[in-house]
């Protein structure tokens, strides 16, 4: 199988690299904590509020009634507020607790959602299924990132469109060292990873990076908008 572009792994290649281990060792940790997760994030989340609406409305300004949207790593329902009205939603996570959390508050906010266990490194949809996908604050936590990624290219139409929002590895060079000495400890806390280069990641898998946004914390937390391309434009054929 061709290269998309140049340094971007086959899916083949990619393929080979599913750690079930790994896999299952942040299930547990996520169904570990979803009693207690939004209140956990009570505090961060007040930060989060606002990149999250800046997020949507990003998403709608692109979007129309026809499109279907995949959320990846729907948690407990974050993004729920501010989903789009009236629009053909499907929403994995791979948490039993954390699916239970959204569904209660998908019913609570009157939104008719296909929400299913699922796998960000293994989705369980055919090619080309969807027009948008977002995931917020989930490619930090995937196993290997740049296959899931890989799985969101294989699920989205070429000339759709990919929404992330992100922490990543701090450009600061004393900050980006101390987020890589204390990563170990936060993985095993908390199922998330402080010092992945996402953006690289996204470009990894074979992505058009349309819009990379600097959302806080000195470029720590970001928005990254990314297209998915034809597979002949992306190798310039």
């Amino acid at each position: 199988m061709e290269h998309w572009n140049e340094g971007v792994l086959t899916m083949d290649q990619v393929s080979m690299k599913l750690d079930q281990s790994a896999t299952e060792t942040t299930k547990a940790t996520y169904q570990r904590l979803a009693a207690v997760y939004d209140m956990m994030e009570i505090l961060p989340e007040r930060r989060y509020k606002p990149w999250r609406a800046r997020l949507w409305r990003a998403v709608e300004e692109r979007i129309s009634p026809a499109d279907r949207l995949l959320e990846v790593g729907v948690g407990t329902g974050k993004n729920m507020p501010y989903w789009p009205r009236d629009l053909d939603i499907s929403a994995v996570d791979l948490t039993p607790a954390m699916l239970r959390k959204a569904r209660a508050r998908a019913q609570d906010l009157q939104f008719e959602v296909d929400l299913k266990l699922g796998d960000a490194q293994a989705l369980d949809f055919a090619e080309n299924t969807f027009d948008f996908a977002v995931a917020t604050f989930v490619f930090c936590s995937v196993p290997n990132p740049v296959l899931g990624l890989s799985e969101l290219m294989r699920v989205v139409k070429p000339g759709g469109w990919v929404f992330l929002m992100e922490h990543v590895r701090s450009q600061n060079n004393l900050l980006g060292t101390l987020m890589d000495l204390i990563n170990p400890i936060i993985v095993r806390i908390m199922g998330a990873n402080i010092n992945r280069d996402t953006v690289a990641n996204v470009r990894k898998a074979g992505f058009e990076l349309s819009r990379v946004e600097d959302l806080g914390m000195g470029g720590i937390f970001k928005m990254i908008v990314a297209q998915v391309m034809d597979a002949s434009e992306a190798s310039g054929n």
